[in-house]
């Protein structure tokens, strides 16, 4: 049971990882097609990492009420 939860953690901070890894690779692409968008690209960044890092948070708390 608990290696489910453990399992399940790291998944998720894997998954959380690689969102946000790929998330400001395609801002840093975006930004050098276009310059002049690199504001509302930096904001629209921001935003979605920190919903990718809640959603592992989100996790994290789950797996620790399920007993880890």
């Amino acid at each position: 049971m608990m290696t489910t939860n453990v399992l399940m953690v790291a998944l998720a901070a894997l998954g959380g990882a690689l969102g946000i890894g790929f998330l400001g690779g395609k801002a840093a692409e975006a930004t050098g097609r276009n310059p002049g968008a690199a504001g509302p690209i930096l904001t629209l960044s921001i935003i979605l990492a920190a919903l990718i890092e809640g959603i592992f948070i989100l996790t994290l708390f789950l797996g620790n009420v399920k007993g880890l």
